[in-house]
């Protein structure tokens, strides 16, 4: 049995460069070795060819928005089919390492629930990858020289025990809003949500949004409203600063003190404690009057 189930919705494979880029992800996550199953999720043309190639367990029928576009609920569903202990949600464009196996390890032997996020580094690609013996230094070596870490805002992985996450909204998968939500969820129920940056090196392949209608990046696509509708509100949309925990040589340690976070956790416990939208909006007037009567006027509270 494996111990890790890595599950992605990946686009069509018709873009040259977007089938290569995910190409590359899937034969990175392969390289981990025996104790990783990959599952690929949806009918995307390519996908199947590419699936049965590769060796790839695929499962095509997924639920979809209204816009064709697979929904998050759905696919984690789907994932559960696996008997392996933890499952990792991983955008189709991403580069793993041996990192996120030892970190669900780590983790697992002493807590029973928890959801591990983090950074990327952005790193143009165009061309495919050589996954042979010694693969992961000379990725680390190449973005040490030619990559860029990315902001710290959502996540492009989301690893957890399969006992997590059974509730989750209709989310449309590749669409902004839904990589917060489930910070701030972990926060809610009350286990670790742990960013792993330091601990997990993961690369992100550049690429263009030519997939998307109008080749506009996901923020301004209306899926991108319905899922921050979804998710109950502006105020839920938690980015990695909001994290409970992080992982530093694979321990768990508290972040540490700013009066920034501080008064950020104020800002928060309404939500994450009391469970009351209404109650984190009149403090977020309290604490951000201009902002907060900003996104007011514009209907964004």
């Amino acid at each position: 049995m494996p111990l890790l189930t890595i599950f992605t919705a990946p686009k069509p494979f018709t873009n040259p460069h977007i089938a290569m880029i995910q190409r590359n992800a899937l034969r990175s996550w392969l390289a981990l070795g025996e104790e990783v199953e990959v599952l690929v999720i949806g009918e995307e043309e390519g996908l199947a060819e590419t699936a049965a190639e590769l060796g790839i367990r695929h499962l095509p029928q997924v639920e979809r928005s209204a816009y064709g576009t697979p929904l998050v609920s759905s696919m984690f569903a789907l994932a559960r089919h696996s008997n392996a202990p933890l499952l990792c949600c991983v955008n189709a464009d991403i580069i793993l390492t041996s990192d996120i196996l030892n970190a669900g390890r780590n983790l697992l032997a002493t807590r029973q629930r928890f959801l591990v996020v983090g950074q990327r580094w952005d790193l143009d690609v165009d061309e495919p990858l050589d996954f042979s013996a010694g693969w992961q230094e000379r990725l680390r070596e190449r973005v040490r020289h030619e990559g860029k870490l990315h902001k710290a805002t959502g996540s492009d992985y989301f690893l957890f025990p399969r006992e997590c996450f059974n509730d989750i909204p209709a989310f449309a998968i590749g669409r902004a809003g839904w990589d917060n939500w489930m910070i701030y969820a972990g926060r809610s129920q009350g286990f670790p949500v742990v960013d792993a940056s330091k601990d997990v090196f993961i690369v992100h392949q550049n690429h263009d949004y030519s997939h998307l209608p109008g080749g506009q990046p996901h923020y301004k696509h209306p899926e991108t409203l319905e899922n921050v509708r979804l998710a109950g509100g502006r105020r839920t949309i938690f980015e990695l600063s909001d994290v409970s925990h992080h992982l530093v040589n694979g321990k768990l340690v508290r972040p540490p003190f700013s009066w920034r976070r501080f008064w950020r956790e104020v800002e928060i416990f309404p939500l994450i404690k009391l469970h009351s939208y209404p109650l984190a909006v009149g403090l977020y007037f309290l604490l951000h009057p201009r902002k907060a009567y900003r996104e007011y006027r514009e209907g964004r509270l």
